[in-house]
């Protein structure tokens, strides 16, 4: 089947209101397709132990999603966002569902179920259970809020995928038609939360589109191509690859804030899944790093010193 590639012009001209706005997750294989993603990506791949530790957490999260329906915020509160144009399921500035906490807990005993566990990771995951709920919402705050120099690396990748389940069940059952168009670039209009990368997807109403993915709840917002995903820029966007790397991944880059994000394209990999892309291609974010460019946003699953292998 040949398919239709738009350039950034037509994108650009193109009437909005025949782009399907919205993505939300499917919630019978949001985290199985991820999962079957990271395993894939493992292999011949520098943390290829660590990827493969993460697509047991993310198996572990497909089944809590199974098992949940946290608590939604009352009409009222939604229909006040609505209004204002803000995110209707705000991650930070609200009372966070307590249910989260079991969530995690319930994640921590299923990857240490999945296989042998080193003495590192028995660590990380005692420490888990250890913690108060009082430490286990500090540390939920100041993930959900980017404020890295109070998140603890080693366990953050845990108490994120907790909350990703949380916000991921109640993405997915949201109306589309509900979402607000939200102003502010870079910023989920389901829970406010930055995306982790875009993909240009195939397919249906979806073709040729490129969209930002929620690193929280996993929502995808539409954004026209060749634009800065962090400040709206149009100016100074470039693309850059590694050679003889996946030629369906590109970073992003943009001149006026200095910053990237990753893009992938579902046209040359039909499997492309952004969080798991993104985690897999540390190389492509050293070459960034040495081109003087900063991420825009963590993945959700990756911090500066990540927990033990597998």
């Amino acid at each position: 089947m040949t398919q239709r590639i738009l350039d950034p012009e037509q994108i650009q001209v193109q009437d909005p209101s025949a782009i399907p706005r919205i993505r939300l997750p499917e919630r019978a294989t949001h985290f199985g397709e991820r999962a079957a993603r990271l395993r894939k990506l493992a292999d011949h791949n520098p943390i290829g132990g660590y990827v493969r530790l993460m697509a047991a957490l993310v198996d572990a999260q497909q089944h809590a999603l199974e098992h949940l329906e946290a608590l939604m915020p009352p009409p009222e509160a939604i229909a006040s966002a609505q209004r204002h144009s803000m995110p209707i399921l705000p991650a930070l500035g609200s009372e966070r569902d307590p249910q989260w906490r079991a969530v995690l807990r319930r994640l921590a005993d299923r990857v240490e179920a999945a296989g042998a566990v080193t003495p590192a990771l028995a660590k990380v995951l005692d420490t888990l259970r250890a913690m108060s709920d009082a430490e286990l919402d500090a540390q939920a705050d100041a993930l959900l809020a980017q404020r890295h120099a109070e998140v603890a690396p080693a366990t953050a990748p845990f108490i994120m995928a907790a909350l990703q389940v949380v916000w991921t069940d109640l993405a997915s059952r949201v109306n589309v038609q509900d979402v607000p168009y939200v102003d502010a670039p870079g910023v989920c209009p389901v829970c406010g939360v930055p995306p982790v990368a875009s993909i240009v997807r195939v397919g249906g109403a979806f073709q040729g589109y490129r969209y930002v993915q929620c690193s929280l709840c996993g929502t995808e917002n539409h954004v026209v191509r060749v634009k800065c995903t962090n400040c709206d820029s149009t100016k100074g966007i470039a693309y850059h690859g590694i050679e003889g790397g996946n030629p369906a991944l590109k970073a992003e880059s943009c001149d006026e804030c200095h910053t990237y994000r990753k893009i992938g394209y579902q046209e040359k990999d039909l499997e492309f899944e952004p969080l798991a892309d993104d985690l897999a291609s540390l190389t492509l974010d050293l070459l960034m790093s040495e081109a003087g460019y900063r991420r825009a946003s963590a993945n959700p699953l990756l911090y500066p010193e990540a927990p033990a292998e597998q």
